[in-house]
């Protein structure tokens, strides 16, 4: 709630900063609307943070440190997407097929500079082995682009995100750490009617912080096998990405398409 109420103050705040500063792309409709609105949920979350953080444990201070640098990485990292990135190329192939011939894209720079994040905070994070180190990293990496690759709808990026939250939710309720996800579920429902109805884009900057805060939580909180099942759904959906188009799978199935839509204006694609 506390993420929620935050965000909702900050809302119109950060809108309009970003307005005032031209950051604007048009929609499907040919509006020009804010881009990147997505910080919202690291201002969010810092906010609640240094309000709360002495009344939190030692354990959980120590985590809420390694959120919060997780989250301000990543979304670095999607905003430099969001300000200089080239739209014409898509995927994660792609852009690392350009590096590799020499035209390096900011999406293959971000997935560089987030694999090392991620390595990092997985190193930070890991309480197994320490092979446990590069498989927590890769959850983490593949986490944030796999919200990326949702992010070409209105609200379809913070549903993902929601739904596998909830999902956690259900499964873990005694976890004390989930509350950091919650502070950026939270953040995200604030902001989230400005996306279904195509008035706002969070960007990959706001792509980039769930899909870090989803990767880093399964890092805490799911066992071995739970991680195994979790990466190989990871790696499942970024084969079919590369091979094929989300949107049309997704709108292909009735009850996907009906989840997808939902929330949305009628006339939006």
């Amino acid at each position: 709630m506390a993420g929620w109420a935050v965000g909702l103050l900050m809302l119109n705040l950060i809108s309009h900063m970003i307005i005032n500063a031209g950051f604007l792309m048009p929609n499907f409709r040919g509006e020009e609307i804010p881009v990147g609105l997505g910080v919202i949920i690291l201002i969010s979350c810092v906010t609640v943070l240094a309000m709360s953080v002495i009344f939190l444990s030692p354990g959980l201070k120590e985590k809420s440190s390694v959120f919060l640098l997780t989250l301000a990485l990543f979304t670095c990292l999607g905003l430099m997407d969001d300000f200089w990135g080239d739209a014409k190329c898509k995927g994660l192939a792609a852009h690392m097929k350009s590096l590799l011939t020499g035209n390096p894209t900011t999406g293959s720079l971000k997935a560089l500079a987030g694999g090392m994040a991620a390595l990092y905070i997985s190193a930070r994070s890991s309480a197994g082995p320490l092979l446990f180190i590069p498989v927590d990293a890769v959850i983490i990496a593949l986490s944030v682009n796999a919200i990326n690759l949702l992010d070409l709808r209105p609200g379809r990026a913070g549903k993902g995100f929601l739904f596998i939250i909830i999902l956690v939710f259900i499964a873990f309720p005694l976890r004390q750490d989930i509350l950091f996800a919650s502070m950026a579920a939270g953040s995200l429902l604030a902001y989230l009617p400005l996306d279904l109805k195509s008035r706002a884009m969070m960007g990959d900057s706001g792509a980039n912080a769930l899909g870090s805060v989803l990767g880093l939580t399964a890092v805490w909180i799911f066992d071995l096998k739970l991680k195994i099942f979790y990466l190989a759904a990871l790696v499942l959906l970024h084969v079919v990405a590369e091979r094929s188009s989300l949107t049309t799978i997704i709108s292909s199935n009735r009850l996907l398409d009906y989840l997808d839509r939902l929330g949305r204006n009628k006339k939006t694609p």
